[in-house]
């Protein structure tokens, strides 16, 4: 099964839901938001929420810093 991954096609096990996903690519879940199709997922969701082919994922880190 193909999506797109920050800009990326990527191949995933069918089926796939977020957290499969993220373990997959060895992405820790804290610090991160996830976006399919232009929706936020929310953390708590992400074991519930599958992946279907085609769909576009956006992992976005939070990052600290500044003044």
């Amino acid at each position: 099964m193909q999506v797109e991954i920050n800009g990326l096609k990527q191949e995933i096990l069918p089926n796939s839901n977020v957290l499969q996903l993220l373990q997959q690519f060895e992405i820790a879940a804290e610090g991160i938001a996830v976006e399919i199709n232009l929706t936020v997922i929310d953390r708590q969701a992400y074991d519930a929420t599958v992946l279907q082919d085609g769909d576009t994922v956006e992992i976005i880190r939070f990052i600290g810093g500044g003044k």
